[in-house]
């Protein structure tokens, strides 16, 4: 088995542009779990609210700031509290899959994307992204990306698998 953990992130929010909440997840990945919710915040007139336990990440363009040569490769990023979590690669828009790695760890990141679609640089509601994480695999993670786009069959099983254990296991882990 390659991949070890999975988190599915949904455009719920009607204030933030470019959040994401985590609406299941098999748990049990550290680097995103540490970055749940400690406390709840209410709604404001410009803020959307978040519960306890719950996870956001913002999709969306790489900012200016970022050093580098990602702007060369990266079309996309990962961030949560403004602190980048991974650089998003998509080879071919058409396949609805890209690859990234999760700064700070040697894990490769598979995102599988479903009706995602981003007019006017906002998020579309019912957008979805899919994170499959294989820890200690970054140095394969074009690979894998290869392997979804060509529809290996080993592969999509491991990515229902993921799913269905996540579904079983209830959802987001929000409190």
């Amino acid at each position: 088995m390659i991949l070890t953990d999975y988190y599915c992130f949904e455009r719920l929010a009607s204030k933030a542009k470019l959040r994401m909440d985590c609406i299941a997840s098999t748990g049990g990945y550290d680097e995103l779990e540490m970055r749940r919710a400690s406390r709840a915040y209410r709604a404001t007139e410009k803020r959307d609210a978040i519960n306890v336990g719950g996870l956001i990440i913002y999709y969306g363009d790489v900012p200016d700031q970022f050093g580098g040569n990602v702007h060369e490769k990266a079309s996309k990023c990962l961030t949560i509290k403004g602190n980048n979590l991974s650089s998003i690669y998509v080879p071919n828009v058409e396949s609805g899959y890209a690859f990234g790695d999760f700064r700070g760890t040697n894990d490769a990141l598979l995102f599988a994307f479903s009706d995602m679609s981003t007019p006017n640089g906002t998020i579309a509601p019912g957008s979805r992204v899919e994170i499959f994480i294989a820890r200690g695999q970054r140095d394969n993670a074009l690979m894998l990306y290869n392997m979804a786009s060509e529809g290996d069959a080993d592969l999509q099983q491991e990515m229902a698998d993921l799913r269905a254990r996540a579904r079983k296991e209830g959802g987001n882990g929000e409190e």
